[in-house]
Protein backbone atom coordinates (compact mmCIF):
# COMPACT_ATOMS: atom_id res chain seq x y z
CA UNK A 1 0.00 0.00 0.00
CA UNK A 2 2.80 2.38 0.82
CA UNK A 3 4.60 1.81 -2.49
CA UNK A 4 1.35 2.48 -4.44
CA UNK A 5 0.76 5.86 -2.80
CA UNK A 6 4.35 6.88 -3.49
CA UNK A 7 3.98 6.05 -7.20
CA UNK A 8 0.75 8.06 -7.43
CA UNK A 9 2.45 11.03 -5.87
CA UNK A 10 5.27 10.91 -8.41
CA UNK A 11 2.75 10.77 -11.24
CA UNK A 12 0.94 13.88 -10.01
CA UNK A 13 4.21 15.73 -9.72
CA UNK A 14 5.01 14.87 -13.31
CA UNK A 15 1.69 16.31 -14.49
CA UNK A 16 2.25 19.52 -12.55
CA UNK A 17 5.70 19.91 -14.03
CA UNK A 18 4.29 19.37 -17.53
CA UNK A 19 1.59 22.03 -17.02
CA UNK A 20 4.17 24.47 -15.68
CA UNK A 21 6.33 24.02 -18.78
CA UNK A 22 3.30 24.72 -21.00
CA UNK A 23 2.36 27.89 -19.08
CA UNK A 24 5.91 29.23 -18.82
CA UNK A 25 5.92 31.01 -22.26
CA UNK A 26 2.54 32.57 -21.51
CA UNK A 27 3.78 33.90 -18.17
CA UNK A 28 6.89 35.28 -19.80
CA UNK A 29 4.84 36.99 -22.53
CA UNK A 30 2.52 38.47 -19.90
CA UNK A 31 5.44 39.87 -17.93
CA UNK A 32 7.01 41.26 -21.11
CA UNK A 33 3.73 42.96 -22.09
CA UNK A 34 3.39 44.37 -18.59
CA UNK A 35 6.92 45.75 -18.67
CA UNK A 36 6.33 47.38 -22.08
CA UNK A 37 3.17 49.15 -20.97
CA UNK A 38 3.62 52.91 -20.91
CA UNK A 39 2.99 54.95 -17.79
CA UNK A 40 -0.19 57.06 -17.74
CA UNK A 41 0.17 60.38 -19.53
CA UNK A 42 0.86 63.36 -17.27
CA UNK A 43 0.68 66.66 -19.18
CA UNK A 44 2.22 70.02 -18.22
CA UNK A 45 1.08 73.06 -20.24
CA UNK A 46 2.93 76.39 -20.32
CA UNK A 47 1.07 78.99 -22.36
CA UNK A 48 -0.61 82.38 -22.44
CA UNK A 49 -4.03 80.81 -22.99
CA UNK A 50 -7.12 79.43 -21.25
CA UNK A 51 -5.50 76.52 -19.39
CA UNK A 52 -8.67 75.68 -17.46
CA UNK A 53 -10.53 75.16 -20.73
CA UNK A 54 -7.83 72.80 -22.03
CA UNK A 55 -7.83 70.85 -18.76
CA UNK A 56 -11.61 70.53 -18.80
CA UNK A 57 -11.82 69.33 -22.41
CA UNK A 58 -8.79 66.99 -22.42
CA UNK A 59 -9.73 64.50 -19.73
CA UNK A 60 -7.86 61.45 -21.00
CA UNK A 61 -4.53 62.72 -19.64
CA UNK A 62 -3.45 63.66 -16.15
CA UNK A 63 -2.82 67.41 -15.90
CA UNK A 64 -0.03 68.45 -13.53
CA UNK A 65 0.91 71.94 -12.42
CA UNK A 66 4.59 71.13 -11.90
CA UNK A 67 6.87 70.51 -14.87
CA UNK A 68 9.07 68.02 -13.02
CA UNK A 69 6.12 65.64 -12.48
CA UNK A 70 5.08 65.52 -16.16
CA UNK A 71 6.10 63.02 -18.80
CA UNK A 72 4.71 65.23 -21.59
CA UNK A 73 5.56 68.95 -21.73
CA UNK A 74 3.65 71.34 -23.97
CA UNK A 75 5.05 74.83 -24.52
CA UNK A 76 2.90 77.25 -26.51
CA UNK A 77 4.57 80.45 -27.74
CA UNK A 78 2.49 83.22 -29.31
CA UNK A 79 3.11 86.50 -31.12
CA UNK A 80 1.03 88.98 -33.12
CA UNK A 81 0.58 88.02 -36.78
CA UNK A 82 -0.21 89.97 -39.92
CA UNK A 83 -3.98 89.48 -39.70
CA UNK A 84 -4.27 91.29 -36.40
CA UNK A 85 -4.57 88.01 -34.52
CA UNK A 86 -1.87 85.81 -33.05
CA UNK A 87 0.34 82.98 -34.25
CA UNK A 88 0.77 80.06 -31.82
CA UNK A 89 3.66 77.62 -31.98
CA UNK A 90 3.00 74.37 -30.09
CA UNK A 91 6.03 72.32 -29.07
CA UNK A 92 5.51 68.87 -27.54
CA UNK A 93 8.32 67.18 -25.63
CA UNK A 94 8.09 63.66 -24.20
CA UNK A 95 9.94 62.47 -21.11
CA UNK A 96 10.51 59.14 -19.36
CA UNK A 97 8.41 56.51 -21.20
CA UNK A 98 7.69 59.05 -23.96
CA UNK A 99 11.18 60.58 -24.20
CA UNK A 100 11.65 59.88 -27.92
CA UNK A 101 8.38 61.50 -28.98
CA UNK A 102 8.40 65.14 -30.06
CA UNK A 103 6.15 67.31 -32.15
CA UNK A 104 5.60 70.85 -33.46
CA UNK A 105 2.37 72.44 -34.68
CA UNK A 106 1.24 75.97 -35.57
CA UNK A 107 -2.10 77.71 -35.16
CA UNK A 108 -3.09 81.15 -36.51
CA UNK A 109 -5.96 83.33 -35.38
CA UNK A 110 -7.46 86.51 -36.82
CA UNK A 111 -8.63 89.74 -35.20
CA UNK A 112 -12.27 88.89 -36.00
CA UNK A 113 -12.24 85.62 -34.03
CA UNK A 114 -13.89 85.54 -30.60
CA UNK A 115 -12.02 84.23 -27.58
CA UNK A 116 -14.18 81.09 -27.66
CA UNK A 117 -13.27 80.43 -31.29
CA UNK A 118 -9.60 80.94 -30.48
CA UNK A 119 -9.57 78.48 -27.60
CA UNK A 120 -11.57 75.87 -29.52
CA UNK A 121 -9.13 76.02 -32.42
CA UNK A 122 -6.19 75.78 -30.03
CA UNK A 123 -7.83 72.78 -28.34
CA UNK A 124 -8.01 70.93 -31.67
CA UNK A 125 -4.31 71.55 -32.26
CA UNK A 126 -3.37 70.33 -28.79
CA UNK A 127 -5.42 67.16 -29.24
CA UNK A 128 -3.79 66.56 -32.63
CA UNK A 129 -0.36 66.86 -31.07
CA UNK A 130 -1.25 64.49 -28.24
CA UNK A 131 -2.42 61.73 -30.60
CA UNK A 132 1.05 60.19 -31.03
CA UNK A 133 1.38 59.96 -27.24
CA UNK A 134 -2.06 58.37 -26.94
CA UNK A 135 -1.08 55.70 -29.49
CA UNK A 136 1.95 54.82 -27.38
CA UNK A 137 -0.01 54.69 -24.14
CA UNK A 138 -2.47 52.17 -22.77
CA UNK A 139 -5.31 54.12 -24.42
CA UNK A 140 -4.38 53.09 -27.97
CA UNK A 141 -7.14 50.43 -28.16
CA UNK A 142 -9.73 52.98 -27.05
CA UNK A 143 -9.04 55.51 -29.82
CA UNK A 144 -11.84 56.01 -32.36
CA UNK A 145 -10.82 57.52 -35.70
CA UNK A 146 -13.20 59.72 -37.68
CA UNK A 147 -12.63 61.49 -40.98
CA UNK A 148 -14.62 64.52 -42.08
CA UNK A 149 -16.55 64.79 -45.36
CA UNK A 150 -18.35 61.43 -44.89
CA UNK A 151 -15.14 59.44 -44.88
CA UNK A 152 -14.00 60.59 -48.30
CA UNK A 153 -10.41 61.49 -48.99
CA UNK A 154 -11.23 64.23 -51.46
CA UNK A 155 -8.88 67.20 -51.33
CA UNK A 156 -10.79 70.40 -50.77
CA UNK A 157 -9.91 73.34 -53.01
CA UNK A 158 -9.29 76.40 -50.83
CA UNK A 159 -9.49 79.86 -52.31
CA UNK A 160 -6.65 81.95 -50.88
CA UNK A 161 -7.65 85.13 -52.73
CA UNK A 162 -7.57 88.00 -50.24
CA UNK A 163 -9.76 90.94 -51.30
CA UNK A 164 -7.98 93.15 -48.73
CA UNK A 165 -4.48 92.25 -49.99
CA UNK A 166 -3.17 91.62 -46.44
CA UNK A 167 -4.35 94.99 -45.09
CA UNK A 168 -5.86 95.26 -41.61
CA UNK A 169 -7.77 98.39 -40.52
CA UNK A 170 -9.05 99.47 -37.12
CA UNK A 171 -11.16 102.46 -36.08
CA UNK A 172 -11.65 103.12 -32.38
CA UNK A 173 -13.18 105.71 -30.07
CA UNK A 174 -13.89 106.02 -26.35
CA UNK A 175 -15.09 108.60 -23.82
CA UNK A 176 -14.83 108.66 -20.04
CA UNK A 177 -16.33 110.86 -17.31
CA UNK A 178 -15.23 110.87 -13.65
CA UNK A 179 -16.83 113.15 -11.10
CA UNK A 180 -16.40 113.70 -7.37
CA UNK A 181 -17.44 116.50 -5.04
CA UNK A 182 -14.23 118.47 -5.65
CA UNK A 183 -13.01 117.00 -8.93
CA UNK A 184 -14.35 116.40 -12.42
CA UNK A 185 -12.58 114.85 -15.41
CA UNK A 186 -13.71 114.20 -18.94
CA UNK A 187 -11.62 112.73 -21.72
CA UNK A 188 -12.10 111.19 -25.11
CA UNK A 189 -9.86 109.50 -27.63
CA UNK A 190 -10.34 108.35 -31.20
CA UNK A 191 -8.07 106.93 -33.81
CA UNK A 192 -7.40 104.96 -36.95
CA UNK A 193 -4.78 102.25 -37.49
CA UNK A 194 -3.76 100.25 -40.53
CA UNK A 195 -1.27 97.44 -40.93
CA UNK A 196 -0.06 95.69 -44.09
CA UNK A 197 2.06 92.59 -43.48
CA UNK A 198 3.74 90.25 -45.94
CA UNK A 199 6.92 88.19 -45.81
CA UNK A 200 8.90 91.09 -47.26
CA UNK A 201 6.99 94.24 -46.24
CA UNK A 202 5.32 95.80 -43.23
CA UNK A 203 3.51 99.13 -43.67
CA UNK A 204 1.90 100.80 -40.65
CA UNK A 205 -0.05 104.01 -40.01
CA UNK A 206 -1.45 105.36 -36.74
CA UNK A 207 -3.68 108.45 -36.42
CA UNK A 208 -4.89 109.56 -33.00
CA UNK A 209 -6.96 112.28 -31.31
CA UNK A 210 -6.99 112.87 -27.56
CA UNK A 211 -8.53 115.53 -25.33
CA UNK A 212 -8.80 115.73 -21.53
CA UNK A 213 -10.53 118.41 -19.46
CA UNK A 214 -10.12 118.57 -15.67
CA UNK A 215 -11.50 120.72 -12.85
CA UNK A 216 -10.20 120.67 -9.29
CA UNK A 217 -11.58 122.69 -6.35
CA UNK A 218 -9.32 123.61 -3.43
CA UNK A 219 -10.24 126.01 -0.61
CA UNK A 220 -12.98 127.62 -2.69
CA UNK A 221 -10.76 128.10 -5.72
CA UNK A 222 -11.30 126.19 -8.97
CA UNK A 223 -8.39 125.05 -11.13
CA UNK A 224 -9.02 123.96 -14.71
CA UNK A 225 -6.87 122.12 -17.21
CA UNK A 226 -7.22 121.26 -20.88
CA UNK A 227 -4.91 118.88 -22.69
CA UNK A 228 -4.93 118.17 -26.42
CA UNK A 229 -2.92 115.70 -28.44
CA UNK A 230 -3.20 115.01 -32.17
CA UNK A 231 -0.69 112.73 -33.85
CA UNK A 232 0.01 110.79 -37.00
CA UNK A 233 2.78 108.22 -37.51
CA UNK A 234 3.74 105.89 -40.32
CA UNK A 235 6.47 103.43 -41.22
CA UNK A 236 7.59 101.22 -44.09
CA UNK A 237 9.83 98.24 -43.22
CA UNK A 238 11.50 95.92 -45.73
CA UNK A 239 12.91 92.48 -44.88
CA UNK A 240 16.33 92.04 -46.46
CA UNK A 241 17.27 88.56 -45.18
CA UNK A 242 16.80 86.21 -42.22
CA UNK A 243 18.73 88.69 -40.07
CA UNK A 244 18.55 92.17 -41.67
CA UNK A 245 15.71 94.67 -42.09
CA UNK A 246 15.52 98.32 -43.07
CA UNK A 247 12.79 100.92 -42.79
CA UNK A 248 11.66 104.54 -42.83
CA UNK A 249 9.70 106.18 -40.00
CA UNK A 250 7.91 109.55 -40.17
CA UNK A 251 5.25 111.42 -38.26
CA UNK A 252 3.74 114.66 -36.97
CA UNK A 253 2.35 115.72 -33.57
CA UNK A 254 0.56 118.50 -31.66
CA UNK A 255 0.70 118.08 -27.87
CA UNK A 256 -0.11 120.79 -25.31
CA UNK A 257 1.33 118.68 -22.46
CA UNK A 258 4.83 118.62 -24.03
CA UNK A 259 4.64 122.25 -25.31
CA UNK A 260 4.55 121.13 -28.96
CA UNK A 261 2.50 123.28 -31.30
CA UNK A 262 3.71 121.17 -34.22
CA UNK A 263 6.44 118.56 -34.59
CA UNK A 264 7.41 116.49 -37.59
CA UNK A 265 10.20 113.95 -37.95
CA UNK A 266 11.79 111.62 -40.50
CA UNK A 267 14.01 108.64 -39.55
CA UNK A 268 15.60 105.91 -41.72
CA UNK A 269 16.45 102.77 -39.73
CA UNK A 270 18.42 99.52 -39.95
CA UNK A 271 17.89 96.42 -37.79
CA UNK A 272 19.91 93.25 -37.26
CA UNK A 273 18.65 90.14 -35.46
CA UNK A 274 21.38 87.80 -34.18
CA UNK A 275 18.98 84.87 -34.50
CA UNK A 276 16.91 84.13 -37.62
CA UNK A 277 13.53 85.86 -37.54
CA UNK A 278 11.73 82.50 -37.73
CA UNK A 279 12.89 81.89 -34.11
CA UNK A 280 11.28 85.08 -32.83
CA UNK A 281 8.71 83.14 -30.77
CA UNK A 282 11.46 81.56 -28.70
CA UNK A 283 14.33 84.03 -28.72
CA UNK A 284 15.60 87.22 -30.29
CA UNK A 285 18.41 89.72 -29.86
CA UNK A 286 17.93 92.74 -32.12
CA UNK A 287 19.98 95.88 -32.68
CA UNK A 288 18.14 98.76 -34.36
CA UNK A 289 19.84 102.01 -35.39
CA UNK A 290 17.89 105.14 -36.40
CA UNK A 291 19.14 108.49 -37.65
CA UNK A 292 16.93 111.36 -38.68
CA UNK A 293 15.70 114.92 -38.45
CA UNK A 294 12.98 116.48 -36.29
CA UNK A 295 11.54 120.00 -36.30
CA UNK A 296 9.67 121.55 -33.36
CA UNK A 297 7.38 124.58 -33.22
CA UNK A 298 6.65 125.40 -29.56
CA UNK A 299 3.54 126.81 -27.89
CA UNK A 300 5.62 128.75 -25.35
CA UNK A 301 9.21 129.84 -25.40
CA UNK A 302 11.45 127.05 -24.09
CA UNK A 303 14.00 127.13 -21.28
CA UNK A 304 16.63 127.59 -24.02
CA UNK A 305 14.86 130.65 -25.43
CA UNK A 306 13.57 128.91 -28.58
CA UNK A 307 10.19 129.21 -30.29
CA UNK A 308 11.17 126.73 -32.99
CA UNK A 309 14.18 124.60 -33.89
CA UNK A 310 15.31 121.70 -36.03
CA UNK A 311 17.80 119.08 -34.87
CA UNK A 312 19.37 115.87 -36.15
CA UNK A 313 19.35 112.88 -33.81
CA UNK A 314 20.22 109.20 -33.77
CA UNK A 315 19.49 106.25 -31.49
CA UNK A 316 20.46 102.65 -30.86
CA UNK A 317 17.89 100.20 -29.51
CA UNK A 318 18.95 96.74 -28.26
CA UNK A 319 16.22 94.23 -27.34
CA UNK A 320 16.61 90.76 -25.84
CA UNK A 321 13.72 88.31 -25.47
CA UNK A 322 13.88 84.68 -24.39
CA UNK A 323 10.99 82.35 -23.63
CA UNK A 324 12.21 79.00 -22.36
CA UNK A 325 10.80 76.13 -20.24
CA UNK A 326 12.60 77.56 -17.19
CA UNK A 327 11.00 80.99 -17.56
CA UNK A 328 10.97 84.23 -19.54
CA UNK A 329 13.43 87.09 -19.80
CA UNK A 330 13.23 90.36 -21.72
CA UNK A 331 15.33 93.50 -21.69
CA UNK A 332 15.61 96.70 -23.67
CA UNK A 333 18.44 99.24 -23.81
CA UNK A 334 17.83 102.49 -25.66
CA UNK A 335 20.32 105.31 -26.10
CA UNK A 336 19.72 108.49 -28.09
CA UNK A 337 21.37 111.87 -28.53
CA UNK A 338 21.32 114.95 -30.72
CA UNK A 339 24.08 115.07 -33.31
CA UNK A 340 24.79 118.76 -32.77
CA UNK A 341 24.99 118.44 -28.96
CA UNK A 342 25.89 115.10 -27.37
CA UNK A 343 25.21 116.50 -23.88
CA UNK A 344 21.49 116.36 -24.71
CA UNK A 345 20.82 112.63 -24.55
CA UNK A 346 18.59 109.92 -23.12
CA UNK A 347 19.34 106.42 -21.83
CA UNK A 348 16.67 103.88 -20.90
CA UNK A 349 16.78 100.33 -19.54
CA UNK A 350 13.68 98.12 -19.20
CA UNK A 351 13.89 94.52 -18.04
CA UNK A 352 11.75 91.69 -16.74
CA UNK A 353 12.61 88.21 -15.55
CA UNK A 354 10.38 85.29 -14.59
CA UNK A 355 12.10 82.14 -13.35
CA UNK A 356 10.80 78.81 -12.14
CA UNK A 357 13.25 78.18 -9.28
CA UNK A 358 12.09 74.72 -8.29
CA UNK A 359 8.90 72.73 -7.79
CA UNK A 360 6.05 75.17 -7.19
CA UNK A 361 8.26 78.26 -6.65
CA UNK A 362 8.44 81.06 -9.21
CA UNK A 363 9.96 84.51 -8.87
CA UNK A 364 9.38 87.59 -11.05
CA UNK A 365 11.43 90.78 -11.32
CA UNK A 366 10.86 93.87 -13.45
CA UNK A 367 12.46 97.27 -13.46
CA UNK A 368 13.09 100.38 -15.50
CA UNK A 369 15.56 103.22 -15.27
CA UNK A 370 15.79 106.26 -17.51
CA UNK A 371 18.26 109.14 -17.59
CA UNK A 372 16.63 112.18 -19.24
CA UNK A 373 18.77 115.04 -20.56
CA UNK A 374 17.04 115.95 -23.82
CA UNK A 375 13.94 117.93 -22.76
CA UNK A 376 14.53 120.77 -25.20
CA UNK A 377 10.77 121.35 -25.41
CA UNK A 378 10.22 122.42 -21.76
CA UNK A 379 8.55 125.87 -21.46
CA UNK A 380 10.48 128.59 -19.69
CA UNK A 381 9.49 129.96 -16.29
CA UNK A 382 8.27 128.23 -13.14
CA UNK A 383 5.47 125.67 -13.16
CA UNK A 384 2.23 126.94 -11.61
CA UNK A 385 0.24 125.05 -8.99
CA UNK A 386 -2.30 124.23 -11.72
CA UNK A 387 0.44 122.59 -13.78
CA UNK A 388 1.53 120.48 -10.79
CA UNK A 389 -1.90 119.47 -9.48
CA UNK A 390 -3.54 118.80 -12.84
CA UNK A 391 -0.45 117.64 -14.73
CA UNK A 392 -1.23 120.19 -17.40
CA UNK A 393 2.38 120.50 -18.55
CA UNK A 394 5.45 118.35 -18.59
CA UNK A 395 7.76 118.99 -15.63
CA UNK A 396 11.56 118.91 -15.83
CA UNK A 397 13.24 115.78 -14.49
CA UNK A 398 16.66 114.14 -14.66
CA UNK A 399 15.58 110.52 -14.29
CA UNK A 400 12.72 108.06 -13.84
CA UNK A 401 12.96 104.85 -11.84
CA UNK A 402 10.68 101.90 -11.14
CA UNK A 403 11.09 98.39 -9.75
CA UNK A 404 8.82 95.49 -8.81
CA UNK A 405 9.30 91.96 -7.49
CA UNK A 406 6.85 89.09 -7.13
CA UNK A 407 7.03 85.66 -5.55
CA UNK A 408 4.61 82.76 -5.82
CA UNK A 409 4.68 79.28 -4.34
CA UNK A 410 2.06 76.61 -4.99
CA UNK A 411 1.82 73.31 -3.21
CA UNK A 412 -0.69 70.52 -2.64
CA UNK A 413 -2.28 68.10 -5.10
CA UNK A 414 -0.51 68.13 -8.46
CA UNK A 415 -2.78 65.60 -10.22
CA UNK A 416 -6.27 67.06 -9.75
CA UNK A 417 -8.00 67.27 -13.15
CA UNK A 418 -11.38 68.46 -11.82
CA UNK A 419 -12.66 71.87 -13.00
CA UNK A 420 -15.23 73.48 -10.68
CA UNK A 421 -16.06 77.18 -11.13
CA UNK A 422 -19.09 77.25 -8.84
CA UNK A 423 -19.54 79.98 -6.27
Amino acid sequence: MTKRCTALSLENRGKLLYLFLLLLPLLAFSQETESEKKAPMRLYIDCNCDKNYLRQEIQYVGHVRDQSQANINLFIYDIANGSGGRKYNLEFEGKDDYKDIFGKLTYDTTASMTSDEVRKGLLEKVQSGLLKYVLESGLADQVTYTVNNDGTGEVQEVDFTDPWNNWIFEVYASAELDKESSRKEFEYRAGFESDHVTEKWRIRTDLGLYQANSEFEREGETFTSERYRYSGNGSIVRSLSDHWSTGIFAGARHDTFTNLDFRYYFEPALEYNIFPYREVLRREITLAYKIGYLHNDYIEQTIFGKFEEGVFSHSLNVQVRYRQPWGNVSAQLLGSTFLNDFSKNRFRVNSSLSVRVFKGLSVRFSGRFEIIRDQINLPGGDASIEDVLLQQKQIATDFELGFSVGLSYTFGSAFNNIINTRL
